[in-house]
């Protein structure tokens, strides 16, 4: 009688784990990837001094449409490429700060603005690409 409640209990546990649907995050085998491109201003915001892709510019990542706090980060490569692998299927924000140079028209207290994209993963081993994030410094 044991052998069999233990059976039963372990196969109740595979049934059960296997209809679960995973939520966006870790765990999967899809990619979301991308790179930044930096343009520099000069002092006054008016001016673009230089144009190049952002080395060591840190990347976020927020799991699900609706996440209002970032799950992870990573820096850009020498390239200005980043890449946040191991993705299940679901949907994601990528984000990154930019410089924001004050004016009437665009009022930021901080000095920074956000640069948010959404992307969506629908299939399992798939790479999902953002394209080019453009941001000011």
């Amino acid at each position: 009688m044991k052998k069999i409640i233990f059976y039963l209990s372990i196969f109740a546990f595979f049934f059960l784990m296997s209809s679960c649907n995973k939520a966006a995050g870790e765990g999967g085998t899809s990619i979301i990837k991308g790179k930044v491109y930096v343009e520099n201003y000069n002092s006054s915001g008016t001016a673009i001094t230089s144009k190049y892709f952002g080395q060591d510019v840190d990347v976020y990542i927020i799991y699900g449409a609706d996440g209002t706090y970032f799950n992870d980060k990573i820096a850009t490569s020498y390239d200005g490429s980043f890449e946040f692998p191991y993705l299940a299927k679901g949907k994601y924000q990528i984000f990154v700060y930019s410089t924001c140079f004050n004016s009437q028209s665009n009022p930021c207290p901080s000095g920074q603005e956000t640069i948010l994209v959404s992307a969506e993963i629908t299939d399992n081993k798939s790479t999902v690409d953002v394209g080019t994030i453009t941001i000011k410094d």
